[in-house]
């Protein structure tokens, strides 16, 4: 049996959106798949759009160099936000997959069903995530990228209103858009999907656990 070796990076700072994120990624691992979760120690707290974005990228891009020395064993890497932060620059540059939980998302979300859309936290990342879908060839797979308005740290306080929020939004995907299944735009709402899907009886897609699948099948 080979034994593989994932990688996953959350390119903010917050530790507790890295725990998350590693209790999803093992939940969806195989059994004798390993889990590193990791995130760098200077940068954004969050990721709300580009300017976030751009700002995450020196510690991502260096925690990815130092974290691959060390482990050369990696056999493939997960960058678990949902913009796939420095994704391109890091697939030109890797020897081993390197897998975006956005772009995980949506090609699982285009093979569970004809038309999909996107509920994520602020305006702010639509035009990330729109952009994204097109420079992986989607666009036209997703009926519409939905913000919920819910900033991302909200996501970690269980007395915010954020799953209300985000349930809402389903809902008006659901009445509006005409689709078969929601990708969840954030990988700080990677503890929702299951729950989401039975209520709404609808295939919600969390990045994270797509992400470990296709990196899984992806290693040979």
């Amino acid at each position: 049996m080979t034994h593989h070796h994932i990688l996953v990076i959350n390119p903010n700072t917050t530790v507790s959106m890295t725990q998350k994120i590693a209790v999803a990624a093992r939940q969806a691992a195989s059994p004798a798949t390993r889990i590193t979760a990791v995130n760098p120690t200077e940068g954004p707290k969050v990721i709300q759009g580009p300017d976030d974005g751009a700002a995450a990228l020196p510690g991502l891009f260096d925690l990815f160099d130092r974290t691959l020395q060390a482990n050369p064993k990696i056999t493939a890497v997960i960058i678990a936000c949902f913009d796939d932060t420095g994704l391109f620059e890091l697939k030109k540059k890797s020897r081993i997959p390197v897998i975006g939980i956005g772009e995980a998302a949506y090609h699982m979300a285009s093979i569970t069903a004809l038309k999909f859309s996107v509920v994520t936290t602020l305006s702010v990342s639509v035009p990330v995530l729109e952009d994204n879908l097109r420079r992986f060839g989607l666009a036209n797979r997703c009926t519409k990228v939905r913000a919920s308005e819910v900033p991302v740290l909200a996501l970690e306080d269980p007395d915010s209103d954020a799953r209300h929020r985000i349930e809402r939004e389903i809902e008006t995907a659901l009445e509006e858009d005409d689709i078969g299944a929601i990708a969840l735009g954030c990988a700080g709402m990677a503890d929702l999907a299951k729950n989401l899907s039975k209520r709404f009886n609808i295939p919600v897609i969390d990045g994270v656990a797509s992400a470990v699948k296709l990196s899984e099948i992806s290693i040979r």
